[in-house]
């Protein structure tokens, strides 16, 4: 998508890059994340409006540190350095940058000594978030300094008149508190950008996008019910009504009524053409015996796309579905071209229909790839889904199978379907359920002696997960208040045949995933 009112971050490798989009983003100006390699002409063919030179691990002085084009400092257009950024920045233009003796890591306090349109309006002594070992040691002619910590005597600079800007410390972290307005000065009172980053916006475009690419052939896509692929549902039925084909596996590892929720919203309510494999028995007679978690995730990956393979087959042969959608969100299109290596390691392996034979030939559909997942929600409200669709948890795509531990039985499934709905139930009563990222069930592979009236019972324990989360990255364990926790427990206990006990995860990411598989 072509914007003509935007801001472009080069990334060198930080773990917070995409915090900068996001925080940008939330100021209704359009951003994005680009490789640190891009070439000149391409930035000045896209001309954004201002250029942010993101953090990354590296050390600026190193033969193989990542380095941009030095003509990017000759365009004429306002540019923000961020720790390495600002490193970057000053060793291109003739600066000196050495490592420290004393990394500072951490909340810090920061004193404004100059004036400077990036703190417009901020205060003089300000909390900002370190994180550098490497630091400016001299600073290119013509910059002046504009504010140090103890630490750090340029912990800001400057030049106004080239309209380049660095800051050491992170900006765009929480643990900056008025971060977020000192990238709205860049952004509004440096870059002049305009507020016109709009969801409806965006709608209307993609609409008018998707209609010139598809024209009179057909798209298919794999509806799961989740937020990402409902909001891609919606969005392409409005763009292209009955040339879209969706395709929901039943897998049997799914909650309560998830089946029929989807048929009752997609299949009536917007008249899309639905078509349900009811493929529980395929899915469970494989898992059979499986205790290991990957293996599950494996089968159940490879299950569904030889099922939904069939079920495209089918489809095809009807007419000429050419285009597969599927709800490729932002930050799987920045890991998926991250120029530096990320740090972080495979924890848990995922499925999606990317496996796709390629004998199929389709074509791709990614309408969400510019989003992040709170943008997202919003584009499901302005096309009118309801909440408890827009607002969903995120659910692993091998469902309940990776909330029992161990092996899965179709007995041990409904105990815990049952007992997820009582959780949820519980927890969606209090008037700030939204604040809870996740909840559920999960059942334990140990039985447990418990009394039941006068007979005495060898039952089965579930286990209760509430987290508190903005991203999913890092977790905290919620504190569910003792009434909920009692009901939910009392519920459980007296309502679902075969539980005689009920325990509270109170672990937190990391070191613990959210997920107990």
């Amino acid at each position: 998508m072509t914007h003509s009112n935007w801001i472009a971050i080069l990334d060198f490798g930080s773990q917070v890059t995409q915090l900068i989009a996001r925080r940008i983003r939330e100021q209704k100006v359009y951003c994005e994340i680009i490789r640190f390699d891009t070439p000149i002409e391409e930035i000045r063919r896209r001309a954004p409006k201002g250029i942010i030179l993101s953090g990354g691990p590296c050390s600026v002085p190193a033969d193989d540190s990542p380095k941009c084009n030095p003509t990017i400092f000759e365009l004429g257009i306002p540019i923000l350095g961020i720790c390495y950024g600002m490193q970057l920045a000053a060793h291109t233009l003739g600066g000196k940058v050495f490592g420290s003796d004393k990394r500072e890591y951490g909340k810090a306090i920061m004193h404004v000594t100059g004036s400077s349109p990036l703190f417009q309006g901020l205060d003089l002594d300000l909390q900002v978030w370190m994180s550098h070992g490497d630091k400016v040691e001299a600073m290119p002619e013509g910059f002046e300094a504009v504010a140090e910590s103890d630490n750090c005597p340029y912990a800001a600079m400057q030049h106004i008149e080239r309209q380049i800007y660095g800051v050491q410390f992170h900006p765009e972290v929480v643990h900056t508190p008025q971060g977020t307005e000192m990238l709205w000065n860049f952004a509004f009172n440096i870059c002049g950008c305009k507020a016109d980053w709009e969801m409806s916006a965006f709608i209307d475009d993609t609409v008018q996008r998707v209609r010139k690419q598809v024209g009179d052939d057909h798209v298919i896509l794999g509806l799961s019910g989740g937020v990402d692929s409902s909001v891609v549902a919606a969005l392409l039925h409005k763009a292209i009504g009955p040339q879209l084909h969706c395709v929901f596996v039943d897998n049997g590892l799914l909650r309560h009524r998830e089946v029929a929720d989807v048929e009752d919203l997609f299949g009536r309510a917007f008249g899309i053409d639905l078509h349900v494999a009811r493929s529980a028995d395929d899915f469970l007679d494989k898992l059979e015996g499986i205790s290991d978690p990957e293996r599950k995730r494996k089968i159940i990956g490879n299950t569904f796309i030889d099922i939904f393979a069939e079920k495209a087959r089918e489809l095809k042969s009807l007419g000429p579905i050419t285009f597969l959608a599927q709800g490729t969100l932002y930050p799987d299109v920045i890991e998926s071209v991250s120029p530096i290596g990320g740090p972080s390691a495979t924890i848990k392996s995922h499925h999606n229909v990317g496996g796709l034979p390629e004998d199929l030939g389709f074509d791709l559909i990614e309408p969400l790839r510019e989003l992040f997942k709170d943008e997202v929600r919003e584009v499901g409200r302005e096309l009118g889904l309801p909440s408890y669709v827009v607002d969903r948890q995120p659910f692993p795509g091998p469902g309940l199978a990776v909330r029992i531990i161990g092996e899965i039985t179709r007995e041990q499934l409904e105990v815990l379907r049952q007992a997820d709905l009582r959780v949820r139930e519980e927890i969606m009563k209090m008037e700030n359920h939204l604040d809870v990222w996740q909840y559920f069930a999960v059942l334990l592979p140990i039985q447990s002696v418990g009394v039941m009236g006068d007979d005495r019972t060898y039952e089965n324990v579930i286990a209760v997960r509430a987290v508190q989360s903005r991203d999913g990255m890092t977790a905290d364990w919620y504190k569910l208040p003792y009434e909920v926790m009692d009901s939910i427990s009392n519920r459980i206990i007296n309502e679902v045949k075969g539980v005689n006990r009920v325990v509270y995860d109170i672990s937190s990411k990391p070191p613990s995933t959210i997920e107990w598989e």
